[in-house]
């Protein structure tokens, strides 16, 4: 199947179907019990689980207990403020099949849909966001942060999707936008593309974002076919967002210039999000490592299926000043 092939809706699972599917994974041995259908649906079963569990808070070894089967009680199990529950690694999160939610670009996407269009500017192809480029001199400020994507190709089997083109942007230290918020109108930082490498993987340096009114600390980024698309973007592949866990945006939020982001979050959670509060960014939920003195790094596989409609972008309200007022996205 030619992965940038034109969309197709999903089609309605029959009943036969949906009884050779467990928690709405394919059985590789349908003619077998659950617990016969070998060790990679094992694996993908016990990631699934150890994402939500993670996000509930319940230590891996529990949730590695109870997948298994075991019937002894919970490890005591302890995690830093600097960093979050483990996720799964990204060949185990590509065999469970799971696909990253479409969600809404939110009013200040720079990709054209919605004003302004950085993805039309020579230097947007980059690693490092934390300065504007081109006639921009501009830089964001704030606890560094390097952030690793990686996307996989479900309508390929759940492979690395080598050589799309992956753009990412978020809010600076200020909960400001660049291109779009009062005082960074002539800004670019914060935005910028990579390309896939064999592993699917793209990674950037850039900052912890803030949290504004009205939405949980996010990153948003949209999957293009390749670099040769992204200059529009309605042929974007996937639209989505990483959610930032708690522990780590407290202790970010504790430190100089991030003031107004503790009293944002106390009034927020991912349950009551307007965007992950559809399931509490269970398959969103980035996983976090480092420390404020030694940054953090943010990693998530997001799974693209290019035989599905997408359903993501869109600008969910318009652009406002700065700090945003509180946006869908």
């Amino acid at each position: 199947m030619d992965p940038h092939a034109p969309h197709a809706p999903h089609s309605p699972r029959s009943p036969h179907e949906t009884m050779l599917r467990y928690e709405g994974r394919r059985l590789p041995r349908p003619e077998e019990e659950v617990v016969d259908q070998g060790l990679d649906f094992d694996l993908g079963t016990l990631v699934s689980r150890r994402r939500v569990l993670g996000f509930l808070g319940v230590d891996a070894a529990t949730a590695g207990l109870a997948a298994c089967g075991a019937t002894g009680g919970p490890s005591a199990g302890t995690s830093s403020p600097a960093s979050s529950p483990a996720t799964a690694s990204p060949s185990a999160t590509a065999l469970a099949g799971e696909e990253i939610p479409d969600e809404t670009a939110g009013p200040y996407p720079g990709d054209g849909s919605n004003g302004p269009d950085v993805l039309e500017q020579s230097g947007i192809v980059r690693s490092d966001l934390r300065t504007s480029f081109g006639d921009a001199t501009g830089t964001a400020e704030g606890v560094p942060m390097t952030l690793e994507l990686t996307v996989a190709d479900l309508a390929g089997g759940g492979v690395p999707f080598a050589g799309v083109a992956v753009y990412v942007w978020h809010c600076d230290r200020e909960g400001r936008y660049s291109m779009y918020s009062e005082g960074v109108t002539d800004q670019n930082y914060l935005r910028g593309v990579q390309i896939a490498d064999d592993d699917g993987r793209v990674r950037f340096t850039s900052i912890f974002p803030a949290c504004y009114p009205g939405r949980w600390p996010h990153i948003h980024f949209e999957v293009y076919p390749d670099q040769a698309s992204i200059t529009d973007s309605t042929s974007a592949i996937a639209t989505s967002q990483v959610a930032l866990p708690k522990n780590a945006c407290d202790a970010v939020y504790a430190t100089a210039g991030y003031a107004s982001s503790v009293a944002n979050l106390a009034r927020l959670t991912l349950a009551t999000d307007n965007v992950f509060g559809d399931d509490g960014g269970a398959s969103q939920l980035g996983a976090v490592t480092g420390s404020v003195t030694d940054g953090y790094t943010v990693t998530l596989t997001a799974g693209v299926d290019t035989t599905t409609t997408p359903t993501g972008g869109g600008t969910g309200g318009s652009p406002a000043g700065a700090p945003p007022a509180p946006p869908a996205g």
